[in-house]
């Protein structure tokens, strides 16, 4: 019979604890949203403090505390090293969120301003593309809590994977991102600090030395800083990363929301802070071969050894991190997928007279229709954490340059844009099935790169800034 690290009883009262009081932070906060503008964007007042936390912790997702593992499990230290990378779409991001704000100064979403830069085929395929990765992401992380807890408790899967789900629809439901920021800052200093002492028990209970020589002897591909696809994996999740936040409406609503002249630092200290994060947890696995682990699913293997090599206690700390890491992401997407589709959708397409009460009402409605969307699709758990986060990549890569370009070059024209989302993705798309999940995104980039180029070449229109400080009409 399986031992584990914590007991269920132990590991659903942590997340009993945490959850009523995230939702009772939820409930509080969101006393103070009077508009749908106050829901959804916080009132566009957010502080250099809670920015950077909510940056940081956003960005460390399931990816960083279990996929990173995963893959170091896979592709040995360019899995943890190819992940740090990542910290490069939040820093680069950083101009582009001043840009964003400056262009944007009554924007609610990505979607307006492909909506207003580009015209509605673009419009229609850049939807198409949000849809298909926040749902991706969504699932992802509804699957990690289920993960989590059966791996360090042995709970059921469904059960963890519910229980995550359903507080952060409640809590997301009552304060809107106000509450998401808010409860952000609280998890990124968690995760800081636990970050921290699993880093020094390992180090301390498990040598440099002895992984080394047990990877040198059993596992060298492991240590191979030539390792083939290890290295595309590197390149690709650079590009992935960088689509993942340049086109998303998480980062944009989070742009839009800060206050003036805040965003630009508080992205590149979100990304700094970061960038160790997937280096601490992927290191853990390459411990795996010399502890005899190897685990049935690859995306376990993280918490598994984290547990053998610490014990309780240190399992404990490895829980409440990613359970935090967790939630600091699934309630961002939720509040910004839902904006996007009461935004762009409902009140662009459906209901253009609609007041600010039913926008708010609306809001809320779609929270919840997508917590219940993403439990129905985590249930059967039909693919490890890795393969599901990076078949969107051929989606995200392909908004990288028609989202850069257009926000500083007023030549590219709506046709090009449109083209160099949809051939991108089929190009990253085809290569994902017919080569590897670490060539996707990058092929996704470099053909949609390619059309940009060729309609900045032929376009011969400029298109006017001022077109993208659309008023709203009075009601």
């Amino acid at each position: 019979m399986q031992e584990f690290a914590i007991d269920a009883k132990v590991g659903f009262a942590i997340v009993a604890v945490f959850g009523l009081a995230w939702i009772a932070f939820g409930w509080y906060l969101g006393r103070k949203n009077v508009t749908h503008e106050d829901f959804a964007l916080a009132g566009r007042n957010v502080g250099f403090a809670f920015a950077s936390a909510t940056a940081m912790a956003t960005w460390v997702t399931s990816n960083t505390t279990l996929v990173a593992p995963e893959l170091t499990y896979q592709f040995g230290i360019w899995g943890m090293i190819g992940y740090s990378f990542a910290a490069l779409g939040l820093i680069l991001f950083a101009p582009l969120s001043a840009r964003i704000k400056k262009l944007l100064p009554n924007g609610y979403t990505s979607g307006d301003f492909i909506r207003l830069r580009y015209g509605r085929p673009a419009w229609y395929v850049f939807i198409l593309i949000s849809a298909v990765y926040a749902m991706g992401w969504l699932v992802s992380l509804g699957m990690a809590g289920g993960i989590l807890l059966q791996a360090l408790s042995g709970l059921n899967y469904h059960i963890g994977m519910s229980a995550i789900l359903l507080i952060c629809v409640v809590y997301t439901l009552f304060g809107g991102l106000r509450a998401v920021i808010a409860t952000d800052f609280i998890q990124a200093l968690i995760i800081i600090t636990g970050v921290v002492l699993v880093a020094f028990l390992l180090l301390t209970n498990i040598g440099m030395d002895e992984i080394h020589a047990n990877l040198s002897d059993n596992h060298p591909r492991l240590l191979d800083v030539l390792f083939p696809a290890a290295i595309m994996f590197l390149f690709n999740n650079i590009f992935f990363g960088l689509g993942e936040i340049f086109h998303s409406n998480v980062w944009w609503s989070r742009a839009l929301a800060f206050k003036q002249k805040v965003a630009y630092r508080a992205f590149i200290t979100g990304g700094l802070l970061w960038l160790p994060i997937p280096i601490v947890t992927g290191f853990v696995a390459l411990a795996a071969p010399q502890l005899g682990i190897f685990p049935a699913s690859p995306d376990m293997v993280g918490p598994t050894v984290a547990a053998a090599v610490l014990g309780t206690g240190g399992a404990v700390i490895v829980f409440i991190v990613v359970f935090s890491a967790l939630a600091s992401s699934l309630d961002s997407v939720l509040a910004a997928t839902s904006d996007l589709v009461t935004r762009d959708i409902y009140h662009k397409r459906l209901r253009p007279n609609a007041n600010d009460k039913q926008l708010f009402r609306v809001n809320r409605y779609v929270i919840a229709l997508l917590g219940i969307v993403t439990w129905l699709l985590c249930l059967p758990q039909i693919a490890t954490l890795g393969a599901l986060l990076n078949f969107t990549g051929a989606f995200v890569a392909s908004t990288i340059w028609p989202v850069v370009v257009g926000l500083y070059n007023p030549k590219l024209t709506g046709r090009y844009a449109a083209a160099a989302m949809a051939i991108g993705t089929l190009s990253g798309l085809i290569s994902y099935f017919a080569i590897g999940f670490y060539v996707a995104a990058l092929t996704a980039c470099l053909v949609s790169g390619l059309i940009t180029l060729t309609g900045l070449l032929r376009s011969r229109q400029t298109f006017d800034w001022e077109q993208l400080n659309e008023k709203e009409p009075a009601l």
